[in-house]
This record gives C-alpha cells, sequence and structure tokens, in this order.
C-alpha cells in the first residue's frame, strides 16, 4: 500500500470514528405531536429545528401523527415502558384524566425556575395545576366571545353590553328595528354547547362547570335549572334564527353577513370564515357577566404539552418543556400561524388589533375553562348534547331534559 493511499484510508476512517462519536455524543429526545395539518406541521419541524440549533448536542426525533389516531395511540405509548419525552395535548378534562391516572410527570419545577405564574395570564393556572401541582405546559389558544357587527350597533346608538340586563336591552333594541339579536347554527351541536358553558360559567363560576362536567355534580341540582331558564327566556322570546338546526355554524354565519344578525356567540376562527368586508366590521364584547359575586371565566380552548411520568430522558423533557413556554418557543406560532400564546412578553405587534383585544381580555380573566365536550368525557358529552338540542326544540320541558341528562351521568358513573 503506498503512502498516499495508506493516508486517504486514515483520514476516512479518523471522520467515521469523529462522527460516530459526536452522534454517540448527542442526547436524543422524542417527542410525539398531533399537529398533522400542513402549517402546524411546519411550524412543530420549523421549532425543533430551532431548539437543536440553540442545544447542539441534542437530537430531537419528532413523531407527527394524526389528531384523531393521536388520541388513541397516546393511551398506549404512556402506559408502555417506552413512551416519549414530550407529547402534545389538550388542556382540562383531557389531561386530568391522564394526570389523575398517574401517567404525568409533575413539571412544577419548571413552573417554578422559569416564573411561568408571571409570565403566564393568571387564567392559565386553573387550567394547568391539579393539587397544586402543574402538570401542563399551555401553549397557544383561540379564544370565544360575542362577536357582533359594528355597523349595526353603530346604526341603532348600541354599546356593547357589559351585564345580562343590558345585553337583553340591546335584543330588544335589534328586535324591534327587525334585527334577530344573535346568529346561530347548531346542525353540529357544539354551537349550542357553547351558551351552556357560557351561562353555567357567568351563574355558577368555573369551579362548579369543572365538576359538573366531570361527572361530580347531577344534572338534576337546581344550580343546573337556572342555566336553563336564562337560555329558556333567550329561545322563547326570539333572539336567535328560526330554524337554526337547519344550519351548520357556518351556514349560520349568513344571517351576520346579511345584516340580519347582529351577534355570535363564537370562537376567534369566525374572522377567517367571513369575507374580508364583514370581517373588517365585526367587534367583539366578552359574554355579559349575570352575577358579579362569581368570578370571570371564559372557554379557552387550550393546545399545549406534557411529559409521561415514564420519560426517558426527564431533565432534556423538562428542558424542552421550559424552550416551549419561551418567547422564542411560542414565536413561530403566533406569527406564522396567527395563533396566541401564552407567553405574556410575546411583543404587541406580532397581533392585528382584534386579537390583542382578545389577548388583553384573557389577561383580565379569573378562571378557564376548554368548551363542553374538552372538558366532559366524549360519551357522555355526545349524549347529553343530545338533550342539549331536545332542549333547543322544547325549551319549556327543560325539568325532563335535565333528568335525563342525569340520566346519561349515571350510566356514566355505572359504567
Amino acid at each position: 500500500m503506498n503512502f498516499k493511499n495508506f493516508s486517504l484510508i486514515t483520514i476516512t476512517l479518523v471522520m467515521v470514528l469523529v462522527l460516530s462519536f459526536s452522534a454517540a455524543a448527542q442526547e436524543k429526545l422524542v417527542v410525539n405531536t398531533y399537529t398533522s395539518d400542513p402549517a402546524p406541521r411546519k411550524a412543530m419541524q420549523e421549532l425543533v429545528a430551532q431548539y437543536e440549533e440553540m442545544n447542539p448536542d441534542v437530537n430531537v426525533e419528532l413523531n407527527i401523527t394524526a389528531h384523531e389516531d393521536f388520541k388513541q395511540a397516546i393511551r398506549v405509548w404512556l402506559t408502555s415502558d417506552n413512551p416519549p419525552d414530550v407529547f402534545s395535548w389538550f388542556a382540562g378534562n383531557r389531561a386530568a384524566y391522564f394526570v389523575e391516572k398517574g401517567l404525568i410527570m409533575d413539571i412544577s419545577d419548571v413552573w417554578e425556575e422559569e416564573n411561568f405564574y408571571e409570565k403566564f395570564p393568571k387564567a392559565f393556572k386553573s387550567i394547568s395545576v391539579f393539587n397544586d401541582k402543574a402538570y401542563f405546559l399551555p401553549h397557544n389558544y383561540y379564544w370565544w366571545s360575542v362577536f357582533y357587527r359594528e355597523s349595526i350597533f353603530e346604526k341603532y346608538g348600541l354599546k356593547e353590553p357589559q351585564t345580562w340586563e343590558e345585553l337583553l336591552e340591546v335584543g330588544e333594541t335589534l328586535k324591534a328595528n327587525g334585527i334577530t339579536p344573535f346568529a346561530i347554527g347548531t346542525k353540529f351541536r357544539w354551537t349550542a354547547a357553547a351558551w351552556f358553558d357560557y351561562l353555567n360559567l357567568r351563574i355558577n363560576g368555573a369551579d362548579f362547570h369543572k365538576e359538573l362536567m366531570a361527572g361530580k355534580i347531577p344534572f338534576t341540582d337546581e344550580r343546573v335549572a337556572e342555566v336553563f331558564k336564562k337560555w329558556k327566556y333567550l329561545i322563547e322570546n326570539d333572539f336567535f334564527v328560526e330554524n337554526a338546526a337547519a344550519y351548520s355554524w357556518q351556514e349560520g354565519l349568513r344571517f351576520l353577513s346579511n345584516g340580519d344578525a347582529a351577534m355570535y356567540l363564537m370562537g376567534q376562527f369566525i374572522l377567517d370564515a367571513t369575507s374580508e368586508e364583514v370581517s373588517k366590521d365585526l367587534n367583539f364584547f366578552r359574554f355579559p357577566i349575570l352575577d358579579k359575586s362569581v368570578p370571570v371565566a371564559e372557554d379557552l380552548p387550550t393546545d399545549g404539552f406534557m411529559v409521561p411520568a415514564k420519560a426517558p430522558h426527564p431533565e432534556l423533557a423538562k428542558d424542552f418543556i421550559a424552550f416551549l413556554g419561551s418567547v422564542e418557543g411560542q414565536r413561530l406560532f403566533a406569527e406564522d400561524l396567527g395563533r396566541l400564546v401564552t407567553n405574556k412578553n410575546m411583543p404587541a405587534e406580532v397581533y392585528d388589533g382584534l386579537t390583542n383585544k382578545g389577548r388583553e381580555m384573557i389577561n383580565n380573566t379569573d378562571k378557564l375553562a376548554q368548551f363542553y365536550d374538552r372538558d366532559m368525557d366524549p360519551e357522555l358529552a355526545d349524549k347529553t348534547m343530545d338533550s342539549l338540542m331536545a332542549f333547543w326544540y322544547s325549551p319549556e320541558d327543560y325539568r325532563n331534559i335535565m333528568k335525563e341528562m342525569e340520566a346519561h351521568r349515571q350510566n356514566f358513573i355505572n359504567d
């Protein structure tokens, strides 16, 4: 063998050894998410690349699974001996379920070291902390509120109602001028469930609501009757468009778009579903207060991250969680996806005016709920939402509907 060939072989072997040692020196972090739609997938991939650039000694294995498949697979992963280090999940009952099973790691130390108790709006503590320990890292969310046509309000001299009495006055003025107060489409039942959520949150508060959604309070409780009484008044006094069950929520939106209705209780995504002209004419207000003694709570579907109790690399997982809670770990979701993120230090200029108004509303909120079918067991939610639709058709029969919902709860408990 001549010297030249020997040198080439030696250099090649050295490079192989160096690469092998580098790979061996890298720590591996496994992250499983359900961000399978194109835009969230891209954002998550870029987020991981950003973390790897900041931590060259870490190799992140990102596994992205379709939403519905993920919901089934996560139960297997968490009970196995080789779960991921970090996974994306939903706040509320779905997070609490795994916490109560002892399948989630306590990340209170991360919350304390990163000062998330101050960096996140105070309300997020109510969906992240269980029995005084933090288990969930809230990352991004969208808000719910009453969206309305500014031009209609201006035409009739209406102001954003802050109380129930003011809301009824606004509604009567609109009706007197041939305009239906609320657009809605209940072909898919969750739009009706939003009304139950908000009336219950305003009358009975977030703690009661959370217990009711968890199946721990009977639906025949008299406090639930107060919710149906208020809702019954609105239905019987023509505060909603006729034949609402004939329309999906998008189809119901046309009543708001053409000016036949003035308001719509809906999530932030309504802004993406209207024409540019209508969108510019939309504003929103917080669902009116019914009882000033009840802490203000909002429906705020929130996506975030958790660490399995058996995570193979717990310290590395916690470091990634800390990154996800930082401005750097949330900027892509805010800038590229237009999502509201939880870190209050995200610059306001990232968002448009209406989104900043939503952000400010949440900053001044006491507690959070997720949404009817996020806070409740899926099967129980399915059956009781059928009952809510029965109420929509026959509001005078609310006592029997409460009994029907309670029967579903009893079956849920017994199963």
